[in-house]
């Protein structure tokens, strides 16, 4: 048996793609999908904080799945160029489904 040759893959960006500058994520989630919604989020004073919705994607629980081992393979390598990156005193991760 031979092995299977590797397809080539070819990226393309779409008309209306765009870059976009996020410091926020609001992460909602059903039985059918994940709902990543990026932002940019700012505080003018220390009692209100504001999010601006700016881009939400849907992914399937395989490729949130998919794209959680990744981004964790790819944390990783910045860390170990770059250093340990350290989160802010607030962060309250897992128990509220946004990151800030």
């Amino acid at each position: 048996m031979s092995d299977p040759k590797e397809p080539t893959i070819r990226v393309t960006e779409s008309e209306d793609y765009n870059d976009l500058y996020s410091n926020s994520v609001q992460i909602r989630m059903s039985v059918w999908d994940f709902h990543l919604v990026f932002g940019t989020m700012q505080s003018a004073n220390p009692d209100e904080v504001a999010f601006t919705s700016k881009q939400g994607i849907y992914l399937s629980p395989q490729q949130a799945k998919a794209l959680f081992n990744i981004l964790g393979q790819n944390l990783a390598q910045y860390e170990s160029t770059f250093g340990e990156i350290k989160l802010e005193p607030n962060y309250t991760g897992g128990n509220g489904g946004s990151v800030n």
